[in-house]
């Protein structure tokens, strides 16, 4: 938990004024905020999600029709389950809903050594 409130500020002064980071940088950054390992998760997992959720783009919106909620940021944090905006109707603005279809899709069970080649991470 200590290494999210860093992590978050992080990225969220990085989401106001909008970076799109490079692939090593993403990973050396995440890397220092102490994610590499964070609940079990390695950083080429993270940077795998990075790259699918919003292709490293910290400004990255996208709506979602359906529920009318919005997905923010280099994750794509939803506003329905994680967060209120203050537009999404029914916002459960919760934690432990599952973020992860990009890296369910692009990610889970590969080798994913290709997200951290080369950064000296």
């Amino acid at each position: 938990m200590k290494a999210l409130l860093p992590l978050g500020l992080l990225l969220l002064s990085v989401t106001v004024q909008g970076k799109v980071f490079e692939r090593c940088e993403l990973a050396r950054t995440l890397k220092r905020a102490g994610m590499d390992g964070y609940r079990g998760i390695s950083l080429a997992n993270w940077v795998c999600l990075a790259r699918w959720e919003s292709n490293y783009n910290t400004r990255a919106t996208n709506f979602n029709r359906g529920d009318q909620s919005t997905d923010y940021g280099i994750f794509q944090i939803n506003s329905r389950y994680w967060c209120n905006d203050g537009k999404t109707p029914r916002a459960v603005n919760g934690c432990g809903i599952s973020c992860d279809v990009a890296w369910r899709n692009r990610c889970q069970g590969r080798d994913l050594t290709e997200y951290v080649r080369g950064c000296g991470v």
